[in-house]
Formats: structure tokens, sequence, C-alpha cells
């Protein structure tokens, strides 16, 4: 066996895949073989370890500067990139750099420059005008959703990082739609592109649910009562109606979560991480949940309001029936309003009267320690199960940070393991463990 395969085999165990998929496999081979490559597919497909196999592949132990370059339109998506790239345990130091945390943190962790640099376009744009490490030996650039980037207002930045990067050999590109134009500045002479688009979309079905009141608060309380206890996402247009739909269901007693724009960093990190783990089956979310970040395989969307084009409406929709399974997207019409005309072919959905969806069962718990502090996963999973005294089944989804730990745990056990655990230490360093 050759020593890149083993290497690769060893990835995807850490990482818990048996086998790559047949996206996965032909954009491997095309990013190996090609100097530019075009990846359509749809959001949840597995994308990012696509591309990631073969720009780790590329890299050099010997290189003392960044070889790699991975923009991606979103904070969020930039650290989903930033955690699969560590997971996978390749040994290169990787770092993500994005706007929303301290400029002089970025600098610190640059000073030892890592192989793979992960950001979004306007923090990266801003460390090579002030020249914080070293452009010349990148060779490999991802554009991640690069669509997304341009739609967002990140053109210029995009065109001025190119242009700091003199000695590029490869280009990848990846989308989740065939809609956008690929930019003259991105330099693409003879790109192979790579659609799977068409794979999986026949399995999402659109149904309508007629709410008799313009305002449709009740007939979503009613619609969320009666899917029961799956998790899904509401989408609404505008950040100030989630903070009015949110107060709407905490008074009825639906738990929720929320993702927005005007949200702080942490926050938004937050939200999605009890999404994940299963503290919150509902996340309330404006379109900025519709690409780029990383939420489970979910079984149904809301329209709460209407989307405004058809892309929104796509992209909304691609949180479901992703990698060929089943999904539903409802879609909340007030009596007298039309549909838009990009929305066809729909069934209407009887809502049945139901009891309002339980809580999860799940609550988070922060851990003020990380990887730089040594900690893995199974050093927590450890601590929970001989100190704590959990049982397998009580404990859930751990996701590792840097600097700390979010770890599901079974809500009724949530005080007696705190009594045992907090401020108890993990590795050489004492923890914190809070609720969050």
């Amino acid at each position: 066996m050759s020593s890149s395969i083993k290497n690769q085999k060893n990835i995807l165990a850490k990482l818990g895949i048996e086998k790559l998929n047949p996206m996965q496999e032909e954009a491997q081979f095309a990013v190996h073989s090609l100097p530019e490559t075009v990846l359509l597919s749809p959001t949840g497909t597995g994308k990012t370890l696509a591309f990631l196999l073969p720009v780790i592949g590329e890299l050099n132990p010997a290189e003392e500067e960044v070889q790699a370059l991975i923009l991606a339109p979103s904070r969020e998506l930039a650290i989903q990139i930033e955690s699969v790239a560590r997971e996978m345990g390749t040994g290169y130091k990787i770092n993500a750099v994005y706007g929303g945390r301290n400029f002089s943190k970025d600098k610190l962790e640059l000073k030892h420059r890592p192989a793979l640099l992960i950001g979004t376009p306007g923090r990266v744009a801003d460390h090579l005008r002030r020249g914080t490490f070293f452009a010349g030996n990148i060779h490999f650039l991802v554009l991640d959703e690069f669509d997304k980037s341009l739609e967002v207002g990140f053109e210029d930045e995009m065109s001025e990082i190119i242009s700091f990067l003199p000695n590029l050999k490869k280009k990848v590109l990846t989308s989740a739609t065939t809609d956008a134009a690929i930019p003259d500045f991105v330099g693409l002479e003879n790109p192979t592109y790579i659609n799977y688009l068409e794979d999986g979309v026949a399995k999402l079905t659109v149904k309508t649910v007629i709410s008799p009141d313009k305002d449709k608060l009740q007939t979503l309380v009613d619609t969320l009562s009666f899917l029961g206890n799956q998790p899904g996402i509401v989408f609404l247009n505008f950040k100030q109606s989630i903070q009015r739909v949110s107060d709407f269901l905490t008074e009825k007693g639906v738990p929720h979560g929320c993702f927005y724009g005007g949200m702080e960093q942490k926050e938004r990190e937050r939200a999605l991480i009890k999404f994940r783990n299963g503290t919150h089956e509902i996340l309330l979310a404006t379109d900025l949940a519709a690409r780029g970040i990383d939420v489970p395989e979910i079984k149904f969307i809301i329209h709460y309001h209407l989307p405004l084009r058809a892309q929104e409406f796509t992209h909304r929709n691609g949180r479901t029936a992703r990698m060929h399974k089943e999904g539903t997207a409802y879609v909340l019409k007030w009596a007298e309003e039309e549909l838009p005309e990009f929305i066809e072919n729909t069934e209407e959905q009887i809502i049945e009267e139901a009891a309002l969806p339980k809580p999860s069962g799940w609550k988070t718990l922060f851990i003020s320690g990380g990887r730089k502090d040594k900690i893995s996963k199974g050093d927590i999973a450890g601590l929970f199960f001989k100190q704590g005294e959990l049982k397998k089944h009580q404990l859930g989804i751990i996701e590792l940070k840097q600097d700390c730990a979010f770890v599901a745990v079974k809500s009724d056990k949530v005080d007696s393991l705190l009594s045992m655990v907090n401020n108890t230490r993990l590795k050489k360093k004492k923890v914190r463990i809070t609720v969050v």
C-alpha cells in the first residue's frame, strides 16, 4: 500500500468515514491531476473533504511559509473548514483568520507560519496589505462557495488577494449553484467542471401551509407542533423578525435557537453548536444559514417568510434532502398571499392539532480548555465517564476548539455531573465546566 493511500485511510478513520462518495473521489482525482477545477455539488455532500484531501496531499513538510490558502464567505464556514482540517490529524499547522476576532491574536498565531491558511476575504486581504505573512510560496488556492463571497460583496478583496499570489499552480472553486459566473480576476483558462448538482434533488418535497391570519406566528407554532421533535430550520427574511418570532415561541414554550448576522460571533457559534448537538432542535435563521455553515442532516425547513428570489429558495431548501435522504420544505402562506412564480408544484399540508414540541433532553456544557492545552475528546469522555459517572448513552456530541470545548449531556444528569467534575483537572489544566 502506497504511503499516500495509507495516509488517506488514516485520515478517513480519524473522521469516522469508511469511504469517499463518488463526488469526492472524482474531485480528488481532478484536483490532484489538473490546475483548475470547478466543483459544483449540493450543500452537505462533503465538498470540504473533497478539496481538503488533495490540498493536504500536496503540502510540503519542509516548507516554512504558507503553502495553501482557502477563502470562505463567512466566519462560520472558515471555522468549519478549520475544524475538519484539524480533525484530519495531518501534523501540519493550520489556522483560520476572520473578522470579529482580535487582529493581534491572528498575528501571534501567524508568527509561526501555518502550512494551510483559511479565512474570509476581508481579513485575509487585510493581513496581506499589512505584510503579516509571506504569500510568495502559496501555490494552492481554494475559493469555497465563491459565488456567495461575490454575493456578500467580497469581489474587490478576492481580486486583491489573487494579485498577491504570483506563484499559484492550482485553483479550486466550489459552489452549490450553477447560477454564478466566474469573474475574470480569478484567471481561469481551461477549468474542469465536476457537476453533481442534480443528485438528490428529487428527494425534496415542497408543501404549503395556509395561515388564516396575515401574522403567521400561531400557524408556525401549530406547524412545529404537528412536525414534533425533529431537527429543522425556520427561515425568515429579516433579523428584526427573528426576535419577534423568538419571543412568541418562548412565550408558548417552544425550545429553539437563533442565528443571524447581527449576533455576536460567539453567540452565533454557540447557536450552531447547540443545534448540531441536539440541545436545540429548532433554529430560527436568516439566509445566513442557507449556505456555508455546518449543520446536521435535518428533516425539514420552514419558509416563515417567502424568499425574495429563486436562488434563496433553492439554497434554503438545500439544507434538507441532502446526501440522497428525503426532506420537506414547508412554505407558510397567508390565505390571500400569492406565491412567487419560482415556487411551483406544491401540495397543501393540512396541519392537525398536536402537543407542543418537548425540550430535546440534552444540555450543552462549556469546558474552559481545548486543543492548545493538549486536551482530546477522549480525555473529556474519560473524565465524564469515570469521575462524572456518566453512562455512554448520557454523553452526546463533543466539539473541541483551540481553547475550549462544548459537550452535550443528558439534561437530567447535568447537576450531578457538574458537582463531580467542575474545577477539576484535564491533562495539566484546571477547567471550569458550566452550562451554556
